[in-house]
C-alpha cells in the first residue's frame, strides 16, 4: 500500500516538472531580439560556410553528414 503511494506521488512529481516546456506568447518577445538569434548577421555566417565548404570540399558542413569524397 504504502509503495504504491510512494510511486504514485513520484509519478505525479516526475509529470509535473515537464508540464511548461513550450515558450509562453509573452516570452516570444525577449527570444526574438537580435542577440538572442543564433545566426545575428546572415551574411557572415554564409562567409563562413562558404569557407568551410572551400576548406572541406563537403556541402552543408554544419547540417548533414558526409563528406566531400562521396563516401556518405
Amino acid at each position: 500500500m504504502i509503495h504504491k503511494a510512494i510511486l504514485a506521488v513520484s509519478m505525479i512529481l516526475l509529470v509535473s516538472g515537464c508540464s511548461s516546456m513550450g515558450v509562453e506568447p509573452w516570452e516570444r518577445d525577449v527570444l526574438a531580439r537580435e542577440d538572442m538569434q543564433l545566426v545575428v548577421d546572415p551574411l557572415e555566417a554564409a562567409t563562413d560556410d562558404h569557407i568551410y565548404f572551400s576548406k572541406e570540399a563537403s556541402s552543408g558542413g554544419r547540417g548533414f553528414g558526409g563528406g566531400g569524397c562521396g563516401c556518405n
